[in-house]
């Protein structure tokens, strides 16, 4: 079924390179902040203020609500591997803040003149799989006949609102810690253009962020987020201006998958990238670093790991945050 067709034609991005640029999206959503809260049950903790990875209400007896929910164009051309990846890359909000998953509702546009439901149940099929390996219950969706197939998930999970992992909650002085290798965007970007297939992509995008989250909450973190479509770069520039810190990257310290550098050279570099490194080079002091290692810093991340700050065993320390400096950037790379 898959052999004989490219889902990634179908597309005119592919993952979260397809996200709409952040200063874009900042922009729009700037005025939808509401000055005061609505009535209705729980305590909004986490809401749009600095566009954190999912929304927080703490409810009575100890617990917290994560929502979030998260879509995309096909990143792959295997139906059930797209399914996968996008499963995964949903949840990993929920595992971000520290929360466990707990139901997941499916999110389906399909062009069904040009492809056959069989396909999109193969979709399907390889979110419910992610799904049921994070312990997560699948219970319906909704779907729209679009010109462009799309598939993600909303989510709703749990957590203890005493120990969430905020993006505004860094201080300086503490290490930070990557725990998946960059570079999928530029392999996914390669696949796209030439239908060569990396599985080293593949299963990075469809780990869960289970294991990562439960290392860096025993390490007794507080702050931390996931890094997808805004890249590394792009995702820690939105940590330290919530937090109040500059955050200090070690280029030589970050892990890459193998075909990276590769497919970085072969000119395999999506507009999302581009855009990220854009939207983040007004705020970072990139020393004397190349252009071609800030692209991979920013690449455009599909179901990418997440950005801890603490030390998490087993994970890579990247970088450190320090105090805020006086002329305002926000990212120091060297």
């Amino acid at each position: 079924m898959t052999t004989s067709m490219r889902l990634t034609q179908y597309a005119h991005g592919g993952g979260c390179a397809c996200k709409i640029p952040p200063g874009e999206l900042e922009a729009v959503v700037a005025g939808l902040v509401g000055p005061a809260a609505p009535r209705g049950p729980g305590e909004l903790m986490v809401g749009l203020d600095d566009g954190d990875d999912a929304a927080v209400v703490r409810l009575a007896a100890g617990l917290a609500i994560v929502a979030t929910a998260d879509f995309f164009t096909p990143v792959v051309d295997d139906a059930y591997d797209w399914g996968r990846i996008a499963a995964a890359n949903a949840l990993s909000d929920v595992y971000a803040m520290g929360g466990s998953p707990v139901v997941a509702v499916n999110l389906l546009a399909w062009p069904r003149d040009l492809l056959s439901m069989e396909v999109a149940a193969e979709v399907l099929r390889g979110g419910l799989d992610v799904a049921r390996e994070a312990g997560c219950h699948v219970a319906g969706g909704h779907s729209v006949d679009d010109p462009e197939p799309k598939y993600g998930m909303a989510v709703t999970g749990v957590a203890d609102p005493d120990r969430l992992m905020r993006n505004d909650a860094g201080r300086a002085g503490i290490p930070l810690t990557l725990t998946k290798p960059l570079g999928i965007g530029v392999l996914n970007s390669r696949h796209k253009a030439t239908g060569d297939v990396f599985p080293q992509a593949v299963t990075a995008m469809t780990e869960l962020n289970r294991a990562a989250s439960e290392a860096a909450l025993a390490a007794g973190a507080v702050c931390a987020t996931d890094v997808t479509g805004f890249g590394l770069l792009g995702h820690l520039h939105k940590l330290a201006r919530a937090s109040g810190v500059t955050a200090r990257v070690r280029a030589s310290a970050v892990p890459y998958l193998d075909g990276a550098r590769r497919a970085l050279a072969d000119g395999h570099v999506s507009g999302g990238t581009r855009r990220n490194l854009d939207w983040v080079l007004p705020h970072a002091d990139t020393g004397d670093v190349s252009v071609d290692e800030l692209l991979l810093l920013a690449d455009a991340q599909t179901s990418g790991g997440l950005l801890v700050a603490g030390e998490v065993p087993g994970y890579p320390v990247v970088g450190e945050l320090l105090p805020a400096r006086a002329d305002g950037r926000t990212i120091e790379i060297r």
